[in-house]
């Protein structure tokens, strides 16, 4: 005898989050990648343009272990769209700084990012654009707002910043 699947009583919000998730960012990479850019590297000249940050502040902001750090910083150097400096407020510590090149590189990747997601959500109709951005939102500021301990760690999601 072969066994019934179980009926599913929610919607698969997993699937709905994973997919739509995975998606966007396909279009971003591709967009970004227009302009030699990646989400990454976009993340770390932004955040680096808004105050002096360090290169462990800034993997934390984006959610990148140390390797992908280095590696990012290390192709933004190469660029010529970042450099590493000593800190000017801790002489231990150094800064990733922007150059004049890599500030308009993060303006060109800002407005790319901001016509992405305008684009997705032009998909939606306008109150449900207003819905569904509300809705997220109290997600995760709210209930969804923190991983819970297991022990099979789920991947880590980008943070906020």
């Amino acid at each position: 005898m072969t066994a019934m699947a179980p009926t599913r009583t929610e919607p698969d919000l997993s699937y709905l989050l994973d997919h739509t998730s995975h998606t966007l960012r396909t279009h971003m990479a591709a967009a970004l990648g227009a302009i030699g850019l990646t989400a990454r590297m976009h993340c770390v000249l932004v955040h680096a343009l808004e105050e002096e940050r360090t290169q462990a502040q800034l993997a934390e902001i984006g959610d990148m272990d140390k390797t992908t750090m280095v590696v990012t910083v290390d192709a933004l150097e190469k660029a010529g769209l970042a450099e590493r400096r000593p800190s000017g407020t801790d002489r231990r510590a150094r800064i990733i700084a922007v150059t004049e090149a890599g500030a308009e590189a993060a303006r060109q990747s800002q407005e790319i990012v901001d016509g992405v997601h305008e684009a997705a959500l032009a998909a939606l109709p306008d109150g449900e654009r207003t819905v569904l951005l509300r809705a997220l939102e109290r997600l995760a500021t709210g209930h969804l707002a923190a991983p819970v301990e297991s022990p099979t760690p789920a991947r880590r999601a980008r943070q906020r910043g």
